[in-house]
This record gives structure tokens, C-alpha cells and sequence, in this order.
């Protein structure tokens, strides 16, 4: 796939972090090559970009600036003013979507069908704007762009043996091209590109954003030159176009500056949001390695206030998948969606990292004295669970996937729901329990969705959009 881009893309608005009453942003540009975006105007002052990155035909661009946390205030770009609704201290409204996509062909499907769930977004926004717009996973499929290049055509079914130095420096540019060309026609569409220019967006990424099933492949595949081009590639335009940073330019809302693993927090009056990385350390046997497990360790011993939210991309409540996996494992036919059961908390392979996760939750949920809420992406469905965490307090779990990728059939919705029917308990004492998106009878609903979070006098609430059942009625989680 290639685009030419004959109109600067942009602004798209990234929260960089919260610090002293300001919000810290950064307005990502995407033009043509030639082309110098105009600066942000802010009153008297002029913000400019600086170039981020170069490809062929065309730079990504980045300018810094802030804005007030306690109000809605505007900023001004090539004579147009955009209001951003960045009130963090009281009632807020924050968007949740994932999965922004599909694996096969996304880019040739037709626009308002694609992105007739991003319209919807942005009247719920023009009707009630939000301060956030929350991206849980799967920003991209990039499961194309290994295509049309001799040594990445056939992975990760095939590797080839030794590749030449000049040969994957000609995967690589195939694939930053590749990237560049995916996030460009994403940020383009114009409903996404309403929203993105005056919303600040928090983002984490997922297997898509990489490939599919990053880090559950075998390691012979992952570890191979070809598997690390694909990864660094990614990686790169993953800090570019998800968070309008670079190497060694990360913003400082990241727990570990270095890059080493991607996982970020936000702190604002009374809430906390936590997105742990689950990818940058993933292998088949672990899901966060070193740098992520001390992120997550840190906060539970930190003293926050209010409510956290905690992304995590792929749910962190489910049901059982061990019978699942047992039934794969004798089944040829059904071997090859092996990948996508180990990506999950609840696969056999990962049962103590989920115990030691939920371990923590609790130990956030206890000592802040406080609800937790997770949310998360990925499966496709909507859905929502609960678990206790002792001492009258609660994790809910909220799915809202996918924005923009179709429903699976209700057939595979009704058997999750059955799978769910049989319970778990990772941890004596606290079962999980699989509970239905208000309005809907099954547990898992097969509708495109996104999800709005809401904190009305301290209080929180969230609702999902369901693309042919409608808005739900609210559903309080404290």
C-alpha cells in the first residue's frame, strides 16, 4: 500500500502528561515534503514544529505546547481555532475505543461503512465533549505491510536463512513506508481526524500495531532478523505516530525513559490511569518482563487518590481458557489460532504473571481504599466482569472492541459466554464473575462498539455505543 499526501494531516493532539495544573501536548503534522506546517498559536505566542521523522515523499512533524487542566481553553492552527475540553478536576467525560481495523484489506473498505462508528463518536463528543480519548490496542493492522518484500512475503510461516545486510536495510525501508502509509490514511479519514485535533489522545499498543500475535509467535520466528526488523520497525513508528515522540525523546509520563518497555501512567485530581506495555517484553512465556513488572509494582505502592483506571489491552478478566487450549492442541485444523489464546491473561502458559497482576490490583484497591476499573480491547466483543477485591471493594472490567473491526459471529460470542458460564477463581477468595453489558442478554455482545467513561460529582459511570443496539443505560463502577 502507498498514499500521497497532497494536504498536511494533522493536528492530531497527544497528551504528554499532567504536571502543575497544565496539560503537556504534542500536535503531530503529517505533509508532504517541501511543506513547513504553520506554528500553533497560542494568544501571542507561536509554538513551531520540528521534523520527527522523514520518508520518501513526506515528514512528520511535532510541536509542544500546554494548556490549562482546570478549564476548556482552545489553540489555533493554520487559522482555524479548535476547543479542547481539558478539565480534569471535576465532572469529565473520557472515549475508550480499540481495535481500529481489520487484519485483511482495511485499507480499501469503503469510508462511512469503516468509520461509521468514529461518526458516531464524534456526535457523542459535539453532544458532550470528552477531556481524553483513550486507545486501547490495535491502533493499526499492520499485518499487511509485511506483504510484497521477498524477505518478509512469507513470514512468520517462513523465515529465510541469513539474510544479507543490504537486503534487510531494504526490508526496513519497505516497512517504514509500509507504517508510514497505514497511519497517514488512518489520521486522514475525517472523522477520526475531527476528534484527534481536539481531543488529546492516550494510547497503548497491541499485537496489530506489530504484527499478529507479537511476542506469542515462537521465539525462532520473533528472535529471527526478519522478526526484529518487523518489531523495530514498528516499535519506531509506534513512539511516532501513537505518541509523537522518538528514541530518546520519550515524553515523561513513561515509566522507563529509556523505551526499554512502553508502559506509561497519568496522574490528575482524583484519577489515576495506568498502561502497562504488553508487548515490548512479550515472549510465550511471559507477558511484561522486568521493566513492566516494576512499573506496576511501583504504583502499587504509591498513594493515589480517587479512581484508577488500568488499560490493559488484553482483558485481565476472562473465563477459563485451559479446556480451549487442551481442545486446539488435538485439533490440526484449530493449531493455528494457538497465537491468539496465549496472547491472553487467562491462557495456561501466563496463570502466575495473571495471579501476580491481579495480586497487585488488589493491593492498589486496598490501600488507596478505592474501586478500580479495567479497561480493555481486543476480543472483537463487548463485555464487562467483575471481581472482588475484599473489604466491600470491586475491579470492573469494561471491553469495548472494535471501533472500527466487524463483529465476529454471535455463534463465537454464545460460546464464550458458555466457556465463562463454568466461573474461575485465579485467587481464592476473589472469583471473577462475567456479567452482561447493561441491556443485552448474553455476556458477550458481537457489535462494534466504543465505550464513554463518565465522573459526575466524584462518582463514575460508563456507557457503550453498540452499533445496532444503541446507547446503554449507565452502568455505575463506584
Amino acid at each position: 500500500m502507498s498514499i500521497l499526501v497532497t494536504s498536511p494531516i494533522g493536528p492530531i493532539l497527544f497528551l504528554d502528561g499532567v504536571r502543575e495544573g497544565r496539560l503537556s501536548l504534542s500536535a503531530l503534522f503529517i505533509a508532504a515534503r517541501g511543506y513547513v506546517p504553520p506554528p500553533i498559536i497560542l494568544g501571542d505566542a507561536e509554538v513551531h514544529a520540528m521534523a520527527l521523522a522523514e520518508y520518501d515523499h513526506a515528514i512528520a512533524w511535532r510541536a509542544r505546547f500546554s494548556l490549562p487542566a482546570d478549564r476548556t481553553s482552545a489553540y489555533a492552527w493554520d487559522g482555524v481555532s479548535y476547543e479542547v475540553a481539558g478539565d480534569l478536576t471535576g465532572d469529565i467525560r473520557l472515549a475508550y475505543v480499540s481495535c481500529n481495523g481489520e487484519e485483511i484489506a482495511d485499507m480499501e473498505r469503503e469510508g462511512s461503512e469503516r468509520n461509521a462508528m468514529w461518526a458516531r463518536l464524534r456526535e457523542s463528543y459535539q453532544a458532550k465533549p470528552f477531556a481524553l480519548m483513550l486507545h486501547g490496542g490495535d491502533q493499526v493492522y499492520a499485518d499487511e505491510i509485511t506483504l510484497d518484500h521477498k524477505l518478509s512475503h512469507d513470514w512468520p510461516d517462513r523465515k529465510p536463512d541469513d539474510p544479507s545486510p543490504p537486503a534487510l536495510a531494504d526490508l526496513r525501508h519497505h516497512l517504514r513506508e509500509g507504517f508510514f502509509a497505514r497511519y497517514a490514511a488512518i489520521y486522514s479519514t475525517p472523522e477520526l481526524a475531527w476528534l484527534a485535533a481536539r481531543t488529546p489522545s492516550l494510547m497503548q499498543w497491541d499485537d496489530h500495531d506489530i504484527c499478529d500475535g507479537w511476542g506469542s509467535l515462537h521465539r525462532s520466528l520473533t528472535e529471527s532478523q526478519v522478526g526484529q526488523t518487523v518489531f523495530s520497525v514498528a516499535r519506531e513508528s509506534f513512539l511516532i505516530f501513537q505518541q509523537a515522540a522518538r528514541e530518546g525523546d520519550l515524553p515523561f509520563r513513561f515509566a522507563d525513559r529509556s523505551g526499554r518497555h512502553l508502559g506509561w501512567g497519568i496522574s490528575a485530581p482524583g484519577l489515576r490511569i495506568l498502561a502497562p506495555d504488553l508487548r515490548s517484553e512479550r515472549t510465550r512465556d511471559q507477558i511484561m518482563g522486568t521493566g513492566g513488572w516494576a512499573m506496576m509494582t511501583a504504583e502499587a505502592l504509591r498513594k493515589a487518590e480517587g479512581h484508577t483506571l488500568l488499560m490493559s489491552s488484553v482483558p485481565l478478566l476472562g473465563p477459563r481458557l485451559s479446556l480451549l487450549e487442551a481442545l486446539m492442541a488435538v485439533i490440526p485444523r484449530m493449531q493455528k489460532y494457538e497465537d491468539d489464546l496465549r496472547d491472553q491473561w487467562q491462557s495456561r502458559a501466563h496463570r502466575e504473571e495473571w495471579q501476580r497482576m491481579l495480586k497487585l490490583v488488589i493491593q492498589i484497591g486496598q490501600r488507596d481504599g478505592h474501586h478500580l476499573t479495567a479497561i480493555s480491547g481486543e476480543i472483537h466483543l463487548a463485555a464487562r466482569a467483575v471481581m472482588d477485591l475484599g473489604h466491600g471493594l470491586h475491579l470492573n472490567q469494561l471491553v469495548a472492541s472494535g471501533i472500527a473491526h466487524r463483529a465476529p459471529p454471535k455463534a463465537w460470542a454464545h460460546f464464550l459466554g458458555a466457556l465463562a458460564s463454568l466461573g474461575e477463581q485465579p485467587l481464592p477468595g476473589h472469583p471473577i464473575r462475567i456479567k452482561t453489558v447493561p441491556g443485552q442478554s448474553e455476556r458477550y455482545t458481537a457489535e462494534r462498539n466504543y465505550l464513554l467513561l463518565d465522573r459526575s460529582s466524584g462518582t463514575w459511570s460508563a456507557r457503550w455505543d453498540l452499533e445496532t443496539s444503541g446507547m446503554t443505560k449507565s452502568l455505575a463502577l463506584c
